[in-house]
């Protein structure tokens, strides 16, 4: 049985997010939390580490097989909770939160996803423009509904300068979603990376090396894999194979994005920023960067490992 280490030290509620529905979660030994600010890779994760835990490369339901519990629009934590009971196999859950709103458990594997910020924003401005009306009523609803958001959610401007420019203000005032501060949010992680129940992988190593990132999370996670296994699971775990599979990964999405799976999994690429924003712009966010993060976290950040080597 695992032993709590710490309970969670702050409190995250946003439209989306509510990190007191983790109060219910009732772990299990070798349980594994998949932690990542949006747009990270959280969903490329999660399919990874769901075809190494079954040994398969078929499609499956991602969003049914790997529970999201700090979402607030989906279903109510009774119900979340009932169904993470009922698997029988070894868990896999997301969260969408600081390291230090979930609680820390000894035998619990927690794996961080990290991207540079830049091209965190512009990924999700796509992904915020896709939401859907219903989905965007519910947003409104909780937020008015919540004393500590008090608001309906703000809509994200068409123009990318403009969500990039109050994204990197991330004022509490205006704060468009995903409403969280990245520097903080990152720090959060980069602070308990010598942990040895946490592991850091970077987008960018993803696309590099997918082989040899899906070896060090098969080691983490203590699972064996053949070599020949490894490359079957590497190539159902590519980008593009994910945009072919998407119906069937994400059989729900069309609920929640216009476009359904093949919006949410839109490019997969980096830099979409590069022609879109001004010196001065990029200046605000080498200054939050030089700020918040120490030199070779910042270097982590924006490169990955393979280019700087392993964070502990």
């Amino acid at each position: 049985m695992p032993t709590l280490i710490r309970p969670a030290t702050r409190e995250i509620r946003t439209w989306a997010f509510d990190s007191r529905r983790w109060s219910h979660y009732k772990p299990r030994d070798n349980d594994i939390v998949i932690a990542t600010y949006p747009k990270c890779g959280t969903t490329w994760m999660q399919r990874l580490v769901g075809m190494l835990l079954l040994h398969s490369s078929a499609p499956f339901s991602i969003h049914d097989q790997s529970l999201w519990i700090d979402i607030r629009v989906r279903l109510p934590i009774d119900e979340v909770i009932r169904q993470l009971e009922a698997q029988t196999d070894r868990r896999f859950m997301k969260a969408h939160l600081p390291f230090d709103a979930l609680p820390l458990y000894d035998s619990v594997r927690y794996i961080h996803v990290a991207r540079d910020g830049r091209d965190v924003c512009a990924s999700f401005h796509n992904h915020a423009l896709a939401f859907t009306p219903g989905v965007l009523a519910s947003f409104d609803r909780i937020g008015v509904e919540d004393e500590q958001v008090g608001r309906p959610i703000p809509r994200v401007p068409s123009d990318f300068r403009s969500y990039y420019l109050d994204w990197i203000a991330n004022d509490a005032a205006t704060a468009a979603p995903p409403a969280m501060d990245f520097f903080d949010f990152e720090r959060s992680y980069w602070v308990e990376r010598a942990r040895a129940n946490m592991l850091l992988v970077h987008y960018n190593d993803l696309k590099a090396d997918l082989g040899g990132e899906l070896r060090r999370i098969a080691n983490f996670l203590g699972i064996e894999c053949s070599d020949e296994i490894l490359a079957e699971l590497a190539e159902a775990g590519s980008f593009d194979a994910m945009r072919r599979d998407g119906d069937k990964l994400l059989p729900h999405a069309g609920v929640t994005f216009d476009g359904g799976a093949a919006r949410f999994l839109f490019k997969g690429t980096n830099g979409r920023w590069r022609d879109a924003l001004t010196a001065d712009d990029l200046a605000l966010y080498d200054a939050k960067v030089a700020a918040h993060f120490p030199h070779d976290c910042a270097h982590w950040i924006e490169h990955g490992r393979l280019h700087q080597g392993t964070p502990h």
